[in-house]
């Protein structure tokens, strides 16, 4: 039986941070981030920690995400992933689109595409990017890219969890929604699990809503 490529790029990324991190002792970081005022949890906020004592294992061989199109809108709001990462771009519709991005770290446009048709983009530098349709307004979606593997995005209880070898990190912290990464620099240690807690403001959510005419709305 083959083996599916996405699950190869997988499998190839878990086998290199092993062998990257072999003699390193483990840690276990959990990450709580709330709104300010009310402490609301805050979903699908991206948090990534940057090591500080090494150099970051590299993205994988291979290694690609997917954002589809489907019911005219994207697949996922807010994508993490490695610097070097293809993100795969499939129309799954029943119409046209013409996605782009105008964000420094990869500006690129993909001319109107048809239903069934596939386009890719490789991500090379961390930042944050932010792609739209040039037919559908109210369809949006966030990459952010990080230097790093080790990342994970809030739950619908504002939390995550990662396992990461001991030692000085970064820990950045990033919603759509935040006027600014929040940064703070941290020791995990083997023996002692770390929790750290973030409390934000969020601004209002602009986003254009689709009416039930499947055309764009007003803002919120």
């Amino acid at each position: 039986m083959n083996t599916p490529p996405t699950l190869n790029a997988h499998l190839a990324g878990l086998l290199l941070a092993i062998t990257l991190t072999v003699g390193l002792s483990g840690a276990e970081f959990s990450c709580t981030l709330a709104s300010a005022p009310g402490a609301q949890p805050v979903n699908e906020a991206a948090v990534s920690l940057i090591p500080l004592d090494r150099p970051a294992p590299p993205v994988a061989a291979g290694a690609e995400v997917e954002i589809a199109q489907k019911d005219q809108e994207f697949s996922t709001f807010l994508t993490i992933i490695q610097s070097g990462t293809k993100v795969v771009l499939p129309n799954q519709d029943t119409v046209q689109h013409h996605v782009y991005s105008l964000s420094k770290p990869r500006r690129f446009e993909l001319p109107l595409y048809n239903p069934g048709q596939s386009e890719s983009v490789v991500f090379d530098l961390p930042g944050l990017v932010t792609i739209g349709c040039n037919i559908h307004d109210w369809m949006i979606s966030h990459v952010v890219i990080v230097p790093t593997p080790w990342f994970a995005k809030t739950d619908a209880q504002g939390q995550v969890a990662l396992s990461v070898p001991a030692g000085r990190y970064r820990v950045e912290v990033w919603h759509p929604r935040m006027g600014k990464t929040e940064t703070r620099e941290i020791t995990l240690l083997e023996s002692t699990p770390a929790h750290e807690s973030f409390s934000v403001t969020l601004k209002p959510d602009r986003r254009i809503r689709r009416s039930l005419g499947g055309k764009a709305g007003d803002y919120r």
